[in-house]
């Protein structure tokens, strides 16, 4: 497998295409209230960078980056299409997003995730990249659907 990131305009099929799932996996397993995950339209808002990982030409996972600040960074729109699951990708996605924040001088990132049992996979890579569970940050407020993390880079 060889990874190829890019920044990625959203404008592609297969990049549209892997929204859409991760909105539909999000909507699937989280009431409605409790979706937090960005669209199209908000994805390419100033202040989000969004890209897309390539193996050998198939789109294998998507993944953004928001800024808060100058120094924080929130996580967005992780998701690994179906056929790259258990290979290793949403980690090289989770690692690519930390490497461009810390290049982007940020010092902290943030992020929220779903709280059901659909979300354990979730969340076991971002504690496993030592995000650790937080109260909820920006205008965020506490919801039993959702898991807050944050992590000093």
């Amino acid at each position: 497998m060889a990874i190829e990131f890019r920044v990625d305009d959203l404008s592609g099929a297969a990049t549209q295409a892997l929204v859409a799932r991760h909105l539909e996996g999000m909507y699937a397993n989280s009431p409605a209230c409790s979706v937090h995950a960005l669209d199209l339209g908000k994805l390419r808002q100033p202040g989000v960078t969004f890209w897309s990982a390539w193996d050998r030409g198939e789109i294998a996972a998507i993944g953004a980056l928001k800024r808060i600040d100058a120094a924080r960074g929130e996580i967005k729109s992780m998701r690994v299409a179906d056929a790259w699951l258990g290979k290793g990708v949403g980690r090289a996605m989770l690692d690519h997003i930390v490497a461009e924040a810390r290049r982007a001088g940020m010092t902290c990132l943030w992020l929220e995730t779903g709280g059901t049992a659909a979300f354990q996979p979730a969340l076991k890579l971002y504690e496993s990249a030592g995000f650790t569970r937080c109260g909820p940050f920006e205008d965020y407020v506490e919801d039993p659907f959702s898991v807050f993390m944050t992590r000093e880079i």
